[in-house]
């Protein structure tokens, strides 16, 4: 069992992510050769592709998290020592996760209004809770995934390493 959460910790993410990402390009696809070569297109697939970037998003921002390669400005890390540097980091995980509870509370709610109001999204006439659900769903990972980083933080500032700090995109 302990295999199986290792590889769902390490690739769950990149799976969801090409599963939204096939699933979007698919779409877009099929429907700019059916505007095009047939001259119709439909609603549904339309729907389809703004969902899916939807949760694209949402899951990418977890996978940024977990590899420490979201947007930052850290040039005060350069002038930092390493410990103070992964004190940084820890604080910045608090405040994130602190963020993210706020996200994940007020998102949920409105997914709960529509699930009381029994909204349909227009073409797919599906429940718009699935699609509303993609931003609470987004938060709790990054929460999830901010709370890893912070316990590999504070193992890596009682073992003296260097604390991670993921691939840098300039350097």
């Amino acid at each position: 069992m302990s295999r199986l959460l290792r590889v769902l910790d390490r690739n769950a993410e990149r799976w969801a992510l090409l599963v939204f990402y096939v699933m979007l390009v698919a779409t877009m696809f099929i429907e700019v050769i059916r505007r095009e070569v047939f001259s119709y297109s439909s609603i549904w697939g339309e729907e389809i592709v703004r969902y899916s970037f939807i949760y694209l998003a949402w899951i990418g921002a977890a996978s940024a998290v977990k590899e420490r390669g979201h947007i930052r400005i850290d040039v005060l890390m350069q002038y930092v020592g390493r410990r103070m540097k992964a004190w940084l980091y820890v604080f910045g995980d608090i405040v994130m996760f602190a963020v993210a509870l706020v996200a994940v509370y007020w998102s949920f709610e409105t997914a709960l209004v529509s699930w009381t109001f029994g909204s349909v999204s227009h073409g797919l006439r599906v429940s718009m809770v699935w699609f509303l659900m993609a931003v609470p769903i987004g938060f709790a990972l990054v929460m999830f995934r901010l709370a890893q980083s912070f316990l590999r933080d504070i193992a890596d500032i009682r073992s003296g390493r260097p604390v991670y700090e993921g691939d840098k995109l300039f350097d």
